[in-house]
């Protein structure tokens, strides 16, 4: 539709626009002509990359920019709409591969606000249009994800559909059916309801998405951009097999259609409530009523502070009027309902430039390019540099030094390249060359046939021995207080340690040699690493960081196994036979207990007095399976995790029939709570967990206090 050429002047014509947005607001009505027309060019090729290439060029809030700033100028001056302007109508997302559909109600978007101001002025029009002195709004979460709309009859699923258009969607009912936060069965007719259809989105969780990136990392396949576009690629698979793989959760968050109209609700607020007793996931914990929008813009900031910590990616909240009587009354534009906005976050996608490249060499010697931007600001936080995971990834995106990225920062996930905007190069970009020979050591790189990494395997290459010193002292291995980047990097170099198991031969002596070690910060040290050999073997075995063995598959491992030198002579079949451990995992095992050098540190260890023998579980929590959601406040995760396993009991990060008890902390997430209630799981407190394990350890101990913490 657009040659080269063309793309390349509208990515201009693009930047200039956003540059001149001031401007732009305030021309007259000669200016605003020309203007319109441009802005319209520019969007329309930006719904194109979007909507039917799915290969956006700008990030989200460039676009909103562009869209609202056309939209204040047909405002002002109305003359000016035309109807094939892009904001007279909503943008296409139909694929031509599934059946198509009519929606019973048409899925707008929605209207954005990027600053308090903006929502005070959507209050004001909202009083002005309905006479109220003050109006009730519904906050809630706002889920980036894939829109869908389920239509239920006689209290079944009979049919599940993309957006679409709006007005259109494409039927993908067989893969939402595979979707277990989607019921196939629910007592609509207790409410009077003979059919409905509800809006809502497909989801991925993040603690998903990065397990997903990691499996496709591993097969050589490159990695999702982000949880949005994981879902929304998804839900469009042809085979239902597949969909049900990927883990996918739904959310419904809008009652859009009742027969009889009589049995709607009369709140938003009541039906969602409605929603989540009839078992489906909604944003109901998470909703609140606020009266007036001063308690809106409160709850709006409250929601960015924490957003990291959410299980799901959210973008902003959604603001909806609360009382469904003002609906008729507010009415719609052709766009958006004026009875609802979204407050939207600071964007977490921007563009910028790749002024260079560095190659890093990780803990297993693999070798990772990393390339350095041209400072960008993403999600309030400056952007200076992102991973380009490895040589396959770049060639297959592309990527070339002096390109323009467009740049997504998601959640707590590291910046990521989501496209390389080839429509704005100029020729002067340079492709990018990788290194034959280790960064660190210098040894010539190796590539295996199955891996698609360039790797160094010179043992005693400085670089992975300061991060496998990292890794053996890091909390969730063996919480070597004191042996951080500094002091690992200070041992290296100072001559004092090898390997990890030349750290249990250290006096206090020597680690008054360190830079800034006094003489308590030495016995500190030195009495940390002696304590750390009480350690449990499963903890060993994932601070030996073994490739692909993280502390899951360590314990799976444990459980076949009585000792640390069982794993030299399992055989690769009894390995594949473990749940949760692949031909993948299983060779990287084999290989690792085939090294000499590596059976000779764990030789080391033995000497030292390292426990490399698997703990009797036998205790007063014996049989009991706990998980916990949220923070808590008398310890972290991972040291709760050990008390429990300590006293016989089974820490898992899981929601499943066998979970005993699930205990929740503070701003605990939705999914595991959801699903413990289907499944009729206890929760408990922390308070509750407390004296639990109260009855059978030292509190004090735990929590520095006598008795429990509240």
């Amino acid at each position: 539709m657009y040659s080269a050429e063309k793309e390349r002047e509208l990515i201009e014509l693009t930047r200039r626009l956003l540059k001149d947005i001031p401007r732009i607001k305030t021309s007259d009505y000669n200016s605003a002509l020309k203007y319109v027309d441009l802005l319209r060019k520019v969007i329309r090729y930006h719904d194109y990359k979007y909507y039917i290439q799915n290969s956006p060029v700008i990030s989200d809030y460039e676009y909103d920019q562009l869209f609202r700033t056309l939209r204040d100028l047909e405002k002002k001056y109305p003359s000016l709409i035309t109807p094939d302007s892009p904001t007279q109508r909503v943008a296409s997302e139909i694929t031509g591969f599934f059946a198509t559909v009519n929606h019973y109600a048409p899925m707008l978007s929605l209207d954005n606000a990027y600053t308090q101001e903006e929502l005070r002025d959507f209050d004001r029009r909202v009083r002005e249009l309905t006479g109220l002195n003050r109006v009730q709004y519904s906050v809630e979460p706002k889920y980036d994800g894939a829109g869908i709309a389920l239509v239920y009859k006689k209290d079944i699923l009979i049919r599940g559909a993309t957006r679409g258009d709006g007005e259109t969607g494409e039927d993908i009912t067989a893969n939402l059916r595979t979707i277990r936060t989607i019921p196939l069965r629910a007592e609509f007719s207790r409410y009077g309801i003979d059919l409905i259809e509800i809006r809502g989105e497909v989801l991925i969780s993040k603690e998903e998405f990065k397990k997903m990136n990691e499996d496709r990392l591993e097969e050589g396949l490159p990695p999702f951009a982000n949880p949005r576009n994981a879902a929304a690629g998804s839900v469009r698979l042809q085979n239902p097999a597949e969909v049900a793989k990927r883990k996918l959760s739904a959310v419904v968050y809008q009652v859009s259609y009742v027969e009889p109209q009589s049995a709607y609700p009369p709140t938003h607020y009541e039906a969602i409530k409605m929603l989540h007793l009839l078992g489906f996931s909604t944003p109901f914990p998470d909703m609140k009523l606020c009266e007036g929008i001063e308690e809106v813009i409160s709850y709006c900031k409250e929601w960015e502070e924490k957003r990291e910590r959410y299980p799901y990616e959210i973008d902003g909240m959604v603001v909806k009027v609360n009382r469904r009587e003002y609906y008729t009354v507010l009415g719609f534009t052709s766009h958006h309902p004026r009875w609802a906005i979204a407050f939207k976050f600071k964007p977490k996608q921007a563009t910028t430039k790749l002024i260079g490249v560095v190659f890093q060499v990780g803990r297993v010697g693999t070798v990772t390019p990393v390339g350095k931007l041209e400072p960008v600001q993403i999600g309030g936080v400056t952007v200076s540099s992102v991973s380009l995971f490895n040589e396959d990834f770049i060639k297959e995106k592309d990527i070339r030094i002096g390109d323009t990225l467009l740049i997504e920062r998601a959640g707590e996930v590291i910046p990521y390249v989501v496209e390389v905007v080839k429509e704005a190069r100029k020729g002067e970009e340079k492709p990018i060359k990788f290194p034959e020979n280790c960064p660190s050591c210098g040894s010539q790189l190796v590539k295996l046939p199955t891996e698609v990494a360039w790797r160094c395997i010179n043992i005693a290459c400085p670089a992975q021995v300061i991060l496998r010193l990292i890794h053996w002292g890091s909390r969730e291995a063996m919480d070597i207080r004191g042996l951080g980047e500094a002091t690992a990097k200070a041992l290296y170099e100072k001559d004092l340690v090898k390997d990890v198991g030349d750290l249990y031969y250290l006096k206090p002596t020597d680690l008054v040699k360190l830079p800034g070690f006094a003489e308590k910060a030495a016995f500190n040290l030195y009495s940390s690493i002696q304590e750390s050999k009480k350690r449990s073997l499963e903890r060993v075995i994932y601070g030996l960081g073994i490739r692909y063995v993280g502390l899951t598959t360590a314990k799976k491992l444990v459980e076949k196994i009585k000792s640390i030198w069982d794993l030299e002579k399992i055989s690769l079949e009894e390995l594949i036979s473990l749940e949760g451990i692949g031909i993948t995992v299983a060779k990287s095992i084999k290989e690792f207990f085939l090294r000499k050098e590596n059976l000779e540190v764990i030789k080391k260890l033995e000497k030292a007095g390292v426990n490399l023998k698997k703990e009797k579980k036998e205790g007063p929590l014996k049989g009991m399976v706990f998980v916990f959601t949220g923070s808590l406040n008398c310890c972290s995760r991972e040291q709760a995790a050990g008390i429990v396993e300590s006293l016989g009991g089974i820490f898992s990060n899981s929601v499943t029939s066998k979970t005993t008890y699930l205990v929740v902390g503070k701003d605990p997430g939705r999914t595991k709570l959801s699903k413990a209630k289907r499944l009729g799981i206890k929760t408990i407190s922390e308070e509750e967990f407390l004296e639990i394990i109260g009855k059978h350890t030292d509190l004090k101990s735990i929590t520095g206090k006598e008795g429990v913490l509240f």
